[in-house]
């Protein structure tokens, strides 16, 4: 059974830096692609950033603007979301997301693109 477990979350002030990480397990046997979404209060789930399983093709909504960087080790079981300049905004449950797929150039944007979630971390910007 696939399970993703996401650390780093935390407080940090505006202007800030944050690093998360993703330790995925179970995810055997066939390719997959992985994401990180976040959700705020009152909002929709959104995908902030997502990477393919060759590592080649990576996704990253105009919004942010280049401040967010996803990467993810040669055994493709951990998933790190580096952020950057950090806004108010971006305060959010952030949820590690994993997609099976058969395209190994393919990145997901969307949550129903996601077959399985983490339990999500917190990530506060204070102003």
């Amino acid at each position: 059974q696939v399970q993703l477990e996401e650390s780093g979350g935390g407080l940090v002030q505006a202007g800030g830096s944050l690093r998360l990480s993703c330790a995925a397990s179970g995810a055997t046997g066939s390719s997959y692609a992985l994401a990180w979404f976040r959700q705020a209060p009152g909002k929709e789930r959104e995908c902030v950033a997502s990477i393919s399983w060759s590592g080649a093709t990576t996704y990253y909504p105009d919004s942010l603007n280049g401040r967010f960087t996803i990467s993810t080790n040669n055994a493709k079981n951990t998933v790190s979301l580096q952020m950057a300049s950090l806004k108010p905004d971006d305060t959010a449950v952030y949820y590690c997301a994993l997609t099976w797929t058969g395209d190994t150039d393919y990145v997901p944007k969307a949550r129903y693109n996601i077959d399985y979630w983490g339990k999500g971390t917190l990530v506060t910007v204070s102003s």
